[in-house]
């Protein structure tokens, strides 16, 4: 197949005009695997069987090994928050490096994340319209600055991001929470906009809210 056979185009598909907590679309670049084309291999790279109704995950899922390590390395980050940096911070942190990447999408699944786990909407909504440059106190403000940091030049984060989170409260385990979702995210959102875009609103078939995580 030539390249122009092979790649999709969505051209009556919208793009989203702002940032937001909404439920965002997105459409791949590229055909993902149909579910009857789907073996047990590419279940177990799945992990979450429901996801085979997700064009994102069902385009991943051509290489279903690396998949299922980038998966459970996601889930370890966000869902294993017994200890150490609690879930809203690193739904922030996530948000962050969305906003500051342009990745509409992720940061429209992961504010809405961070608002629900700590009832802060309107701070949440704040860093969504005016950018990683908002006010959102001390320790947010810290949070977001070290995720941009690794976000931009991640040789460059150090000594100095990790002296302002210390100061605002965070121990070497919330520090480390912080950086693992900041940089998975930092990944993901290049993944994402380089093999898809996002659409609004959100369109049946489409990726929905799971497919950032």
């Amino acid at each position: 197949m030539t390249i122009e056979q092979t790649v999709l185009r969505h051209d009556d598909a919208p793009h989203p005009h702002a940032f937001t907590r909404g439920e965002v679309g997105w459409v791949p670049h590229l055909e993902p695997l149909a579910e009857e084309e789907l073996t047990a291999r590419h279940y177990d790279g799945l992990v979450d069987a429901a996801r085979a109704k997700n064009d994102y995950f069902r385009l991943l899922a051509r290489d279903p090994e690396v998949l299922k390590a980038r998966t459970l390395v996601d889930k370890d980050i966000f869902y294993n928050a017994a200890e150490g940096l609690p879930r809203a911070d690193r739904e922030l942190a996530a948000t962050a490096a969305s906003r500051r990447n342009g990745c509409v999408f992720c940061a429209s699944v992961h504010s809405r994340f961070a608002a629900h786990h700590s009832k802060r909407t309107d701070d949440v909504d704040l860093l969504l319209d005016e950018g990683v440059d908002a006010d959102l106190g001390a320790r947010w403000n810290a949070i977001v600055a070290a995720s941009v940091a690794l976000t931009d030049t991640p040789s460059a984060f150090g000594e100095e991001e990790i002296a302002r989170l210390r100061a605002a409260g965070l121990d070497d385990l919330e520090v480390a929470d912080l950086i693992h979702g900041a940089a998975f995210f930092n990944w993901a959102n290049r993944l994402m906009l380089s093999i898809g875009r996002p659409v609004a609103p959100a369109r049946s078939g489409t990726a929905a809210a799971t497919a950032a995580g």
